[in-house]
């Protein structure tokens, strides 16, 4: 079995599928994207594509390691992203020849559910109580917003108080069985950070997320010493290599790998590996397509740190198509009292619906984050 071709679908809302094709007819299926900078990673992808072309897509690992290794200029968002879009490709192929789902090849299930939770609130976080009431009414057990709009590197007592009592009034409105996790998004800089944390803890956030840039390792590890609240980073750290220096020097609690970013599937189980050496649990970041969550949950089900599974439906993102949208079978991901059951067909689990990834890849998407500022002018973390 060989590689024969491989396609690049760009879909609303702001996704990037890529199809794989044997030369004896299997079809496997991966998602490399870095949000707003899709047409990089196509490029990229298209580059890769050169070397991949009459390979064994069974070789994973081979693989994996030229793409990573061969081009001399290694990691990152761009070329990390590119080639975990591939290697969920190669896996599906993979499952879907020997007719058993990825996890099996990685050591098999750990567990029959996954639990997930759903964002509420949007980039500027409002309406946060009514919001979680509802996503407690239909059945989720965790929710996560984001914790406060954009801020300055020393802001006023205001901004700490409005952000606590978003916190607080959800807190108010779930009760203490339901799970919040609180995003800062790298907006927050470490002195505020600091602040903002303390002032939080009273409604025992279920995790505090990248309370400052992942990159500032030395303060990650302050933070984490210093408060009760679990601290969580990762979405922007690529392959094992990066992940090493946050789990020895930085003292996280939760990492949050990409599989559509941190090198894929594979990569991802061994940085997972590493975390529980560490003690250290697991929750990937999904707040992309189907493929991508697909590939995360088969990470889950074979990963026992693995303790919660970001997903997108209904995301404040996803607008003009959702997550759902691109299945035939949308049915594999109902999400039943909080959790979504083990995935039980070959390769990744699902089945795209191809016909409808080229209706939308017709219309395409350029999905951009925004660019924020500070009153005086200076820009800042979105």
């Amino acid at each position: 079995m060989k590689i024969k071709t491989l396609e690049l679908f760009k879909v609303p809302p702001r996704w990037l599928f890529l199809k794989i094709t044997t030369d004896d007819g299997i079809v496997g299926w991966g998602e490399p994207v870095v949000e707003g900078k899709a047409d990089t990673v196509r490029t990229a992808v298209e580059e890769m594509s050169e070397f991949l072309i009459g390979r064994d897509p069974g070789n994973i690992e081979d693989l994996w390691q030229v793409l990573y290794r061969g081009g001399f200029y290694r990691g990152g968002p761009i070329l990390s992203s590119a080639i975990s879009g591939i290697e969920q490709a190669l896996w599906d192929i993979k499952g879907k020849k020997l007719g058993v789902p990825v996890y099996d090849l990685l050591g098999g299930p750990v567990r029959d559910k996954m639990r997930v939770y759903a964002w509420i609130g949007g980039d500027k976080p409002s309406d946060v109580a009514v919001a979680a009431t509802e996503k407690v009414a239909q059945g989720y057990s965790a929710i996560k917003m984001n914790g406060t709009s954009e801020m300055e590197w020393i802001d006023t007592p205001a901004k700490i108080e409005e952000a606590v009592e978003r916190l607080a009034a959800v807190r108010a409105a779930v009760g203490n069985t339901i799970g919040i996790g609180v995003d800062l998004h790298g907006r927050v800089h470490k002195t505020m950070a600091k602040v903002l944390i303390k002032e939080m803890e009273p409604y025992k956030p279920m995790f505090i997320e990248e309370p400052v840039l992942a990159e500032n390792y030395e303060t990650i590890h302050e933070i984490t010493k210093g408060s009760s609240v679990p601290i969580a980073t990762g979405e922007r750290m690529y392959t094992r290599w990066d992940f090493k220096r946050l789990l020895v020097h930085g003292g996280v609690d939760i990492i949050q790998p990409d599989l559509s970013h941190a090198g894929g599937i594979w990569e991802c189980r061994k940085i997972a590996a590493m975390a529980e050496a560490f003690d250290v649990a697991v929750a990937p970041h999904c707040p992309l397509g189907p493929i991508a969550l697909a590939s995360s949950l088969q990470l889950d089900f074979c990963t026992p740190n693995a303790f919660i599974q970001e997903q997108s439906l209904g995301i404040h993102y996803n607008q003009g198509s959702d997550l759902l949208d691109y299945l035939v079978d949308p049915g594999v991901f109902d999400y039943e009292e909080g959790y979504v059951k083990i995935l039980t067909k070959p390769g990744l689990g699902i089945e795209i619906n191809e016909a409808k990834v080229r209706e939308m890849a017709a219309i395409g998407h350029q999905w951009r984050n925004p660019v924020w500022r500070n009153p005086d002018g200076v820009v800042t973390e979105w």
